[in-house]
């Protein structure tokens, strides 16, 4: 990024479910963080990116627009500082994709490691959406329309980043400067584990903590959770590394200290899981119980939600046709 850029922060949601941990710690967290730094901040629901993988069930995308709103603004994004909007109305990202396509080949989207995970994880093998396999390049578009070039991730999408950044390259090389390079910004817990020790906290793997849990959610997850196959009696000594529940303590537990001991009780033998479990359900209720009240608070009224989404993707809008103004003129095809 050249020294005088403004920060220009872009983040985004998939609308198909309620975010939980790992977007927290992942992006949200940053998120947060970035609206009082930057000079500009967007958040897109995107539901178009949602749809490459659930073309056949709409309304599951539709519905979850309104949810992945709430989460976000009970975690605290705010609608005066970050500009909340829905990707499906802003179609000159559409028109972007289109663009950029031409500068990305077929075996270079192939070759995205992300894609590659999630084509397995899907089971979509050579069946894949083409609408999927090029999301990469729509993510791109999502993110420059708006010249934006800070973007809180998770570790999984820097090979998405990394594509957008050759693209920015090769137009910037065939057109003229117009696009600033991008700076994923990855959260200080890069990809959270799931509950069932997965390598991935994930909406679809059924192994996620959700910000609007309840407390009796919260716990029967926390009760469930993979610890120490091998720390059958609680005399037993038992393995701190790759043990769910203290890797959350690590991350959400604000007593660190209290987190040591614990650990090395735990290493030594005389410390059960339903201890370390029973103080993880606090520390986790004592995190999420106000993110949920204020859901619960904002949920009373979802037309005013909508109305922030609806002023959002028009100030979004404005900043789309700047852009493409610039990119037509770029590329010479701007003829009236």
């Amino acid at each position: 990024m050249e020294k005088d850029s403004k920060i220009r922060v872009l983040t985004g949601d998939r609308p198909t479910g309620k975010l939980h941990l790992g977007h927290y710690v992942g992006s949200i967290k940053n998120r947060l963080k970035l609206q009082e730094e930057s000079d500009v901040s967007f958040h897109m629901i995107a539901d178009i990116q949602a749809l490459t993988d659930n073309a056949d069930n709409p309304e599951k995308i539709r519905k979850n627009v309104l949810e992945v709103a709430l989460d976000n603004l009970a975690c605290g994004l705010d609608p005066q500082k970050t500009t909340m909007f829905i990707q499906s109305e802003i179609p000159e990202i559409a028109e972007l994709t289109v663009l950029f396509l031409n500068l990305v080949t077929l075996a270079r989207l192939k070759r995205n490691p992300t894609v590659k995970d999630e084509m397995k994880q899907k089971g979509f093998g050579e069946d894949v959406p083409a609408g999927f396999l090029c999301y990469p390049v729509s993510q791109a578009a999502d993110i420059l329309f708006a010249k934006a070039n800070v973007i809180p991730v998770g570790e999984d999408q820097l090979p998405v980043i990394e594509q957008a950044n050759e693209i920015v390259d090769d137009f910037n090389r065939f057109y003229g400067k117009i696009f600033d390079r991008i700076k994923p910004k990855v959260g200080d817990t890069p990809r959270l584990v799931g509950i069932d020790g997965s390598t991935k906290m994930g909406k679809s793997l059924n192994n996620a903590i959700y910000l609007s849990d309840s407390h009796e959610e919260i716990s029967k997850k926390v009760m469930d959770m993979y610890t120490d196959p091998g720390h059958i009696h609680v005399e037993d000594p038992g393995k701190v590394e790759g043990n769910v529940v203290f890797i959350y303590l690590d991350i959400f537990d604000e007593d660190k200290n209290e987190v040591k001991k614990l650990k090395e009780q735990y290493k030594k033998g005389g410390l059960g899981d339903v201890i370390i479990k029973k103080r993880l359900i606090e520390v986790l209720e004592k995190f999420l119980a106000p993110i949920r009240e204020r859901r619960e608070e904002l949920a009373k009224n979802p037309s005013e939600i909508m109305k922030i989404l609806e002023d959002g993707t028009e100030r979004a809008r404005e900043e789309a046709k700047k852009t493409m103004e610039e990119v037509r003129k770029a590329i010479k095809i701007d003829y009236f």
